[in-house]
């Protein structure tokens, strides 16, 4: 149980908005120093997830989908875990 709470402690939610049922999250990672944004769609189940950079990170953050979309990610081909929708909905 130990190693799981030290690993929810690796990340730390920088910054987090929800709208329409679309969450987008900023992580940064302690150990690696990286930044990840996250994007979940409740209505269509997509879900995808961004690296960014230090400098880039809160643009990501605000704009992610154009970020997918230059980054290449196939975020509608990307479903949400059956655990994750079951969360959504409680």
């Amino acid at each position: 149980m130990a190693a799981t709470n030290a690993t929810q402690e690796d990340f730390r939610e920088l910054a987090y908005r929800a709208n329409d049922g679309i969450e987008v999250v900023l992580f940064w990672q302690q150990p690696t120093n990286t930044l990840t944004v996250t994007v979940s769609d409740e209505r269509s189940g997509a879900y995808f997830e961004l690296a960014a950079e230090t400098d880039q990170a809160l643009d990501v953050f605000k704009h992610p989908y154009a970020y997918a979309a230059f980054g290449d990610v196939p975020y509608t081909d990307a479903l949400l875990a059956s655990w994750a929708k079951a969360a959504a909905v409680s």
